[in-house]
């Protein structure tokens, strides 16, 4: 491993941050900072890019071409969390991500959680995985956009991903 690093405490470790950060942007809901809210949203959107774009597919590479069972739930999910990333940040907007990520991460992480999984599968090719995590680029993260539009695509996101859209309700 790099440093002893695993592909769990390298991710979960990055989760800590990005908690931080959101809790950081959400103190005052009447005044979200704003600075911190968009260091978590392109720290979010970076995390997502390294479970999408590197480890789920490393590990269906690594198991013969057959995904994780959990592979489907992690991208509706995704999908929820990006699309809660698009409207300006507001009170609800931050209570749901905080509602989505604290399920998400659950099931990532811990002992039996997909990164330990991952850890398992990945055996040898653990520690040339964390060093591909480490150079994943950043994100770039377009400007907020507000509307009835964005709105309901968040709430078909989340309604997707086994949420209630009515956490977007302030």
């Amino acid at each position: 491993m790099t440093d002893g690093e695993t592909i769990r405490s390298f991710l979960e470790r990055d989760h800590a941050r990005l908690d931080q950060l959101l809790a950081r942007a959400g103190r005052d809901l009447e005044n979200i900072d704003m600075k911190a809210f968009g260091e978590f949203r392109r720290g979010l959107l970076k995390h997502i890019g390294m479970e999408e774009k590197i480890l789920l597919p490393a590990m269906q590479r690594l198991r013969c071409g057959e995904p994780l069972a959990i592979a489907a739930k992690l991208r509706l999910d995704h999908g929820a969390i990006a699309a809660l990333l698009v409207p300006m940040p507001r009170g609800a907007v931050l209570r749901a991500l905080k509602t989505v990520l604290a399920t998400h991460n659950r099931i990532e992480e811990g002992p039996d959680g997909v990164y330990a999984e991952c850890d398992r599968i990945a055996d040898t090719e653990s520690e040339a995985l964390v060093r591909c995590l480490r150079a994943a680029p950043e994100v770039p993260a377009a400007a907020h956009v507000d509307g009835p539009k964005v709105e309901s695509a968040a709430r078909r996101a989340l309604a997707r991903a086994g949420f209630d859209a009515a956490l977007l309700d302030s």
